[in-house]
């Protein structure tokens, strides 16, 4: 064993503790890597008295404390990866083993990410090796400031200081870092300007300031960024191509500056959330390789560049809540497959080619004088100039004779539908503009007279049928899901105004869509109210991640780059919901059986049955909703809800983390093995200790275990990283305090890297 020169053990079950000399005798091993395991511990000494080792690798364990200072002995060092376990620095001497590696002269690779390293870094940072070319430090809990002298890292060439609590402004070295091909220090809590001199790092390739503080203008050095084209990281999990500019979430003002247009390689461009104005650059048009476009939430003004039509790779454009105006659209595009226009003020008749073929696709609420359009958005005619004026006369009185004629004729019919009801009606509802009633005998002859065949589900509020509704306007479908209120049940109409009121100005892919309601009488006499949405052939998410309890067959599965895509799809309806919608909506009834599949498997959020509507700048919720008392089902709902606090969207993410276990688990937070106490996050919680595969849902863990593979030592395994790291997710999102759970941007940032990671490791199972 002496005479060994590398030594791995990866992707095993290894678990327990390193006795604290076991590598003593190991003089001249060169390369250990201790990766995927259950390990746990500390860290024995021993393995840094290897004084020859050149590459040290132990992620993706449990290791525990402090990282040792007898680090300092690796004076060969070239890889030290100890990222993806419970390591943590609190206190400055916590940190001091960085002081230790300054005579690692040939140290290029420092990877701490995913610990639990808290506390300032030290100034010791930047007197580090000049070799070294690689930093990852991103989701950790560092605070302090970015060290003043990290420009003496000349060679630097990767910095992820992402997920951390980092304050302060970019230091002014950072512009000594001409070798940086990448940079994000997205969602911290960094302020200050963009410096100018940022426009010095000419080798950049992926720029993000993400979720901070920033403020000032777009810096127009901005443009030389010239070599913002496809890099590979070969050494990270998460790897990927890196083409981004992102400086969304930040309180930057000012236009953007005309010198975006010298980015001829950016793939995609995120300004999102700041107080940015002014016109849409039209040198944006020159980007011809711009697949995503995300201006979002800013105050840009004018209309839509016309050199935009040059974008013949944009794909997604959100240009949403804005004072954009004019009649200029993408209608012409060809691969252009998602086009926000909402809240804004566009004029005039929309397109009905390309991405306007799509009502999902384009959502246009919040502009009042727009018209035209395909018939399934709903939208006033276009006025048109081919009647004349001599034509006009005599048709006048007619209409108006004729007019007055059907208000007498409708006036007496429902004065006498009045009398023949046996029930008060449902209070009012606004839901209905812009959607096209059916009645009562229309839904009777699409789903067979409401037959137990097109039973599709039952709840406490209402019944769920299959149908197939003629006349169905705007769709290529005909089929439909019905969803018949129990009328009788206490509460129901509430739901169903409730619902109502949620639905009728939410436009997004991730939501079930409405198609139209009936507000009717029965063959009988009695109310009768349904909502009539589009049918979801792949039924719910509870009954393929529960088929033996909804009369599934077995071989119905999902994988885990599927479950990971569902995830993302709830989460881009929560994101939509809390933060960029008409106004902030609270779900309060988010789980498995309310998330439903489309034909491509694409998630839609549904039944909002119990949903609240907060008005603008307040936390009163709507009135119409309010005596709403329930919130949510057991097992989803969020504890400070047993307490009576009200409804937040704090709530909503506790719900969506239950989500996030129940997929990963397998189990239902109510699972009768939960007993004693025990929570479905307690369980988790025990697996992440070091059980991780006893707590994965079975059809999972079975498939990783038969089509393991391995990728070599500089590919870790994607499928066991990104399961721990969905647990996480979930845990960290169904904390206890509501204060303490994941906004909806962090939860899109992480599932976006655990899905970036999977179809890296092209994942079929």
């Amino acid at each position: 064993m002496s005479s060994l020169t590398a030594f791995s053990v990866s992707n095993n079950q290894l678990s327990g503790t390193i006795p604290p000399g076991a590598f003593n005798a190991l003089h001249r091993l060169e390369s250990l890597i201790l990766s995927n395991n259950q390990l746990r511990g500390s860290i024995p000494p021993s393995i840094y008295n290897a004084s020859k080792i050149n590459l040290l690798q132990l992620t993706d364990n449990y290791f525990s404390g402090t990282v040792p200072l007898e680090v300092g002995n690796l004076g060969d060092i070239n890889w030290l990866q100890l990222s993806g376990n419970l390591l943590e620095a609190k206190e400055p001497k916590d940190w001091e083993f960085l002081t230790e590696l300054v005579n690692s002269s040939q140290l290029e690779f420092l990877l701490l990410g995913s610990c639990k390293f808290g506390g300032a870094l030290p100034k010791s940072l930047s007197n580090l090796s000049t070799s070294l070319r690689f930093i990852s430090l991103s989701h950790n809990a560092i605070s302090g400031s970015i060290p003043r002298d990290i420009g003496n890292l000349i060679n630097l060439q990767f910095l992820d200081l992402r997920f951390n609590s980092f304050r302060g402004s970019l230091p002014s070295s950072f512009s000594k870092l001409k070798n940086l091909h990448t940079f994000s220090v997205a969602l911290n809590k960094m302020s200050g300007l963009i410096p100018m001199a940022i426009g010095n790092l000419t080798e950049l390739n992926q720029l993000e300031l993400v979720g901070n503080s920033f403020s000032g203008m777009i810096p127009s050095t901005i443009g030389n960024l010239t070599k913002l084209v496809p890099f590979q990281l070969k050494y990270s999990r998460s790897a990927h191509s890196s083409h981004i500019l992102d400086v969304s979430d930040n309180n930057l003002e000012g236009s953007i500056p005309d010198e975006i247009g010298k980015l001829i390689n950016l793939v995609e461009f995120r300004a999102a959330l700041n107080k940015l104005s002014g016109e849409i650059p039209s040198s944006l048009g020159e980007c011809q390789v711009l697949q995503n476009l995300y201006l979002q939430n800013n105050m840009f003004s004018g209309g839509i560049p016309s050199l935009l039509g040059q974008l013949k790779s944009l794909q997604i454009a959100d240009l949403s809540s804005n004072n954009l105006s004019g009649t200029t659209f993408f209608g012409t595009f060809g691969v252009l497959d998602y086009l926000n226009l909402s809240f804004n003020s566009f004029s005039g008749e929309l397109p009905t080619i390309g991405v306007f073929a799509n009502s999902s696709a384009i959502p246009i609420q919040g502009n009042s004088k727009l018209c035209g359009g395909i018939l399934d958005l709903h939208l006033p005619s276009c006025p048109s100039d081919i009647p004349k004026k001599k034509h006009m006369r005599p048709v006048i009185p007619i209409v108006i004779s004729l007019v007055a004629t059907g208000f007498i004729l409708a006036s007496v019919y429902m004065l006498l539908i009045w009398h023949k009801r046996k029930k008060t009606t449902m209070p009012s509802t606004t839901f209905m503009q812009g959607h096209q009633l059916v009645s009562y005998s229309q839904l009777v002859k699409a789903t067979d007279g409401f037959s137990e065949a097109n039973l599709l589900g039952s709840g406490a509020f209402g019944s769920v049928y299959k149908g197939e509704l003629e006349g169905h306007v705007g769709e290529s479908t005909n089929l439909v899901a019905v969803k018949v209120l129990k009328l009788q049940t206490p509460g129901a109409v509430k739901s169903f105004v409730a619902e109502c009121e949620a639905l009728r100005n939410l436009r997004h892919r991730n939501l079930v869509k409405i198609v139209t309601a009936c507000l009717s009488i029965d063959y009988s006499g009695n109310d009768f109210k349904a909502i009539v949405y589009d049918f979801m052939p792949n039924g719910s998410l509870e009954s393929w991640l529960h088929p033996d309890t909804n009369g599934q067959m077995e071989q119905q599965f999902l994988n885990l780059l599927e479950r990971v895509s569902i995830l993302l799809d709830v989460a881009f309806a929560l994101d939509y919901l809390h933060c960029h919608g008409p106004a902030p909506v609270i779900h309060c009834d988010l789980k498995s059986s309310n998330v439903l599949l489309d034909a491509d498997m694409v998630a839609h959020v549904g039944d909002f049955g119990l949903a609240k509507i907060l008005y603008e700048n307040s936390t009163v919720f709507h009135q119409s909703m309010s005596s709403v008392g329930v919130r949510g089902t057991i097992g989803y709902a969020a504890p400070e809800y047993g307490a009576g606090n009200m409804a937040s969207t704090h709530g909503d993410i506790y719900s969506y983390g239950i989500l996030v276990l129940e997929m990963v688990t397998g189990k239902r937070p109510t699972d009768s093995n939960f007993t004693g106490g025990l929570s479905l996050r307690e369980y988790v919680e025990l697996g992440l200790q070091g059980r991780v595969l006893d707590v994965v849902d079975t059809h999972l863990s079975m498939r990783l275990e038969n089509g393991f593979q391995t990728a070599g030592i500089f590919s870790p395994e994607a499928k066991i990283d990104s399961l721990i790291s969905l647990l996480r997710l979930g845990v960290s999102c169904s904390h206890e305090t509501p204060s303490s759970r994941m906004s909806t941007g962090e939860v899109i940032k992480e599932l976006h890297d655990i899905k970036e990671s999977l179809m890296q490791g092209t994942i079929t199972s």
